[in-house]
């Protein structure tokens, strides 16, 4: 009986369809090829973000159909919450502190208010609380996944475009463009894009996708204009499409 139990979980292992990701969803153009990332990297957690069915649409958080819902090449498979706090900056921002949380490299996770409070996931694990710009401790130590939303939820409410904006740094050569970088305009409203995979040919010219979060908060979506994969000095036509251009280049 043990052993027909296994064969029948082997059966359903192999006949259930494999995770669909960037690098399996969307093929490089004619003359280009795909970026190989260094495996544990920053860029590598980008390119096999899982993504849900296609055709899924974009929905906010209430579960509407999305405005930017005409813009969506394909919809990333992460939570939103239920509350209208992980917009366009706030997106970035989860992208990678996940990454840093599976990493185990909890030193790594922080970003400051717009007020320029350094908050820094170490201090929320170890049971500070925010209060009036100072740690205050409350709770005993948690670094589960729930209490690490549970930060993410106080970032959300208290960072945005601009403080993200200063916490980046300028990319000098924008023909030096790498995954992971991102396109931002700080501002109320501003907004922003994170390069989640790229192509590249043998003239070095280099094509690639982006990603956004919007206003209300909704699904983390693959963007498309005229198609999903964009080339700098090309305004792509998608909201807030002029701000893909290099000077507004920045990275982590």
């Amino acid at each position: 009986m043990k052993s027909i139990i296994i064969g029948v979980m082997l059966l359903f292992t192999a006949l259930a369809p494999p995770v669909a990701d960037l690098t399996t969803r969307f093929k490089a153009p004619a003359g280009f090829t795909r970026v190989i990332s260094p495996a544990g990297s920053f860029a590598a957690y980008l390119q096999a973000l899982p993504l849900k069915p296609a055709g899924t649409p974009t929905k906010t958080y209430l579960g509407n159909i999305a405005r930017t819902n005409p813009y969506t090449a394909a919809v990333v498979d992460m939570s939103i919450g239920t509350r209208d706090l992980q917009q366009c900056a706030d997106a970035l921002m989860r992208l990678r502190a996940e990454y840093f949380y599976q990493q185990k490299n909890y030193q790594a996770i922080s970003f400051n208010f717009t007020s320029g409070f350094r908050c820094d996931y170490e201090h929320y694990a170890k049971g500070y609380r925010y209060s009036n710009n100072k740690w205050v401790k409350k709770a005993p130590a948690d670094y589960s996944y729930p209490n690490f939303m549970r930060y993410l939820i106080l970032v959300f409410s208290y960072a945005g475009t601009l403080s993200l904006q200063k916490e980046l740094k300028p990319v000098a050569n924008a023909n030096d463009i790498k995954i992971g970088d991102v396109f931002i305009r700080g501002g109320s409203p501003g907004h922003c894009f994170i390069v989640i995979d790229m192509v590249e040919n043998n003239s070095h010219k280099k094509q690639f996708l982006l990603a956004q979060s919007f206003i209300p908060a909704q699904n983390i979506q693959v963007l498309k204009g005229d198609g999903p994969w964009m080339t700098l000095g090309e305004t792509p036509y998608i909201p807030y499409g002029d701000i893909v251009a290099a000077r507004y280049l920045m990275r982590f």
